[in-house]
């Protein structure tokens, strides 16, 4: 409260009384602070190159590293299309980043000739057809080659690319293989080796075990109502009996002392039989 009236009562004074406490007089020209050295440009770049970027961010603004090739064969060729070059830059970049840390020494990006299309199309028909509209196309192509690759490590690198793959961007690819002299007998140890690792399961795929052990087991499941019903024998045209159960409507007794032979759904007497209907 003693604040605000001070306040108030200064406010009231005369300028003359006012000016000693404000250290200036009303209308005078106040003295600026002084100015600081300005900064060189340069110095600036100085501090701003001395700042160290994480490698993962500097790997960004740097040509994708390669290996070298030893024996320079060539294991894989990559050719990358697309109608945007900047979804082609962008994508050949990142599968050479990618072959580098896989370890396959890569060389490319490199350009490939354009293949440029051109369709004349009517704007309209009949009296019109002089008004036409021409549509061209240019697909840009990039190659990259791979040298001395393992087959299962440029297996991976094109799995990797092809899940990873830009928007806008198509891959063909041609891949060699390169073994020895004696490939049968590689390919029979190779197929030992699976044969060991699959066991049953490989019977089963090339049918050298029976998946049923008896021929009733499977005559069962073929007349089974859920079988019949799947494959459509209770449908219009389905060449089977329209609703389920129909034959059990008609029951067949024997007349005499006779036994019969039972068969499951029907009856073949050995005497005089017969037929009463039953609604």
């Amino acid at each position: 409260m003693g604040n605000a009236q001070q306040r108030r009562h200064e406010s009231a004074l005369p300028v003359a009384q006012t000016a000693p406490k404000l250290g200036h007089t009303p209308g005078e020209a106040r003295a600026l602070p002084p100015r600081s050295t300005p900064i060189d440009p340069s110095t600036i770049q100085q501090e701003l190159a001395q700042i160290r970027l994480p490698r993962a961010v500097q790997a960004t603004y740097l040509d994708p590293l390669r290996h070298k090739s030893t024996h320079n064969i060539k294991t894989c060729e990559l050719q990358i299309r697309s109608y945007s070059v900047r979804n082609l830059e962008v994508f050949a970049d990142f599968a050479m980043r990618a072959a580098y840390y896989l370890k396959l020494p890569a060389k490319g990006p490199k350009p490939l000739p354009r293949i440029t299309e051109r369709w004349t199309v009517p704007r309209s028909n009949f009296v019109h057809k002089k008004s036409q509209e021409n549509f061209e196309r240019i697909t840009l192509r990039r190659s990259i080659e791979i040298f001395d690759g393992h087959a299962e490590t440029v297996a991976a690198w094109l799995g990797f690319l092809k899940k990873r793959q830009y928007y806008g961007v198509g891959m063909k690819a041609n891949v060699w293989e390169y073994g020895g002299l004696e490939v049968g007998k590689d390919m029979d140890a190779e197929a030992e080796r699976i044969a060991g690792s699959l066991g049953e399961q490989l019977d089963l795929v090339y049918g050298r075990r029976s998946l049923m052990s008896k021929e009733e087991e499977v005559k069962g499941m073929l007349e089974v109502e859920p079988f019949k019903a799947q494959w459509g024998a209770y449908a219009a045209m389905g060449g089977s009996q329209s609703t389920p159960n129909a034959d059990k409507r008609v029951v067949t007794k024997t007349v005499g002392g006779d036994r019969t032979r039972t068969v499951p759904g029907r009856a073949w007497p050995t005497a005089p039989t017969a037929t009463v209907q039953e609604d």
